[in-house]
């Protein structure tokens, strides 16, 4: 096999509103300072989008993405899954913002046909422990692979290892605290919880390099295609990466045996690079989510988002294609975005990436790619 192709994305947030559209909503009841219903959250989007309806396929919420993602037959599908899947009521205290999903919608995930969900985020246990646990059940009983959090310490580090044309993809999760992963998060001993990370620290690197070795060593159903760090890390806004982000990501892949930088947490999409000829995102924005309606941070096109597609050289991990299929969020569901929105989104890009040495170029169809990674390909 030349090369493999990934879809990734970054927050898929399928809980509160997107839940009560589903065909299973569960109990609406919020604890937030200004709403208490979830249904709000669908009232919000009508407001703007108009009518809604509910109960949908469990497809609907992708929208003009299946049909997209049928054309790209990508080889694995990775989302960064930031709601729970329960019907636990133990909401975590003194936490304003709480999402889960019914566990009976958890087709809408299947009718993406995602193979892993990362949960190293911090929504994961916003009902809580048994939240958590009955979201690990759940998602395995639908055969989607899982990374980032589990029923102990060592649990949460074990890596999806996902089968690709006769060999392996892992892909290790981390939640750190700058994304708003509270410590009592941190799974441990006989502790369920997610694979936490504290800062960007030589000592966060070098315990990423550990684990990497160790699931490297492993035998596996063929070879280590390439290793995938998927990290909630920064804040929601913003377009400035962090002080220490950039080295953190470097040393990843020169220190670490890391090949791609899976990066979420921003409510937007954030700078690309092509660091020695690996992918390294920043932020991959949200994806699917019930803001829609909600006012503010009007300068980050909140509503729109990307599909990422990079194609991969097995073995070296080395990125040699990576087409943005962007989209705008509409009635709840993911949408073909306009003319004016992609040029938004390829503008943004080009700024915020000029610095790494990131060019975003036009293609038909309302497609971006960035350019090849040889051409990018940063010297060290």
């Amino acid at each position: 096999m030349a090369t493999f192709k990934l879809f990734l994305a970054g927050d898929v947030m399928t809980g509160r509103g997107i839940d009560q559209i589903l065909p299973h909503p569960g109990d609406p009841t919020l604890y937030e300072r200004y709403v208490r219903d979830a249904g709000h959250y669908v009232t919000l989007a009508e407001r703007r989008a108009g009518p809604i309806p509910r109960q949908v396929a469990p497809g609907y919420i992708w929208g003009d993405v299946l049909e997209v993602l049928a054309i790209q037959q990508p080889d694995l599908r990775i989302v960064n899954l930031e709601t729970a899947v329960t019907t636990s009521d133990a909401a975590w205290p003194d936490k304003g913002v709480h999402y889960h999903m019914h566990p009976d919608n958890i087709a809408c995930l299947s009718a993406a046909a995602i193979d892993c969900a990362v949960l190293a985020n911090n929504h994961v246990l916003d009902w809580g422990r048994p939240g958590l646990l009955e979201t690990l059940s759940v998602l395995r009983n639908a055969g989607i692979a899982l990374a980032g959090a589990g029923t102990d310490g060592d649990a949460a580090a074990e890596p999806a290892c996902l089968g690709v044309s006769g060999g392996v993809v892992l892909v290790l999760a981390y939640a750190m605290e700058n994304a708003g992963t509270p410590l009592p998060w941190a799974a441990g001993r006989g502790r369920p919880g997610v694979n936490w990370l504290p800062d960007y620290s030589g000592a966060s690197v070098q315990r990423i390099a550990a684990q990497v070795r160790a699931c490297r060593a492993r035998p596996h159903a063929g070879p280590v295609h390439a290793v995938v760090a998927s990290i909630h890390w920064g804040g929601n806004w913003g377009f400035e990466l962090e002080p220490g982000q950039t080295e953190f990501a470097h040393r990843l892949i020169d220190e670490a045996g890391v090949d791609i930088v899976h990066g979420h947490s921003s409510h937007h999409v954030r700078a690309i690079e092509c660091y020695a000829g690996k992918l390294v995102l920043y932020g991959c924005g949200d994806l699917i989510n019930d803001y829609e309606g909600i006012g503010g941070h009007d300068a980050f096109a909140p509503d729109l988002g990307l599909l990422y597609f990079p194609t991969i050289e097995p073995g070296s991990g080395r990125l040699r294609d990576l087409v943005l299929w962007p989209v705008r969020r509409r009635a709840l569901r993911l949408c073909a975005a306009s003319d004016q929105d992609v040029a938004w989104l390829h503008s943004a890009l080009n700024r915020e990436g000029r610095l790494l040495g990131t060019r975003v170029e036009y293609l038909a169809g309302g497609w971006l790619r960035v350019m090849p990674a040889d051409s990018l390909q940063k010297q060290h």
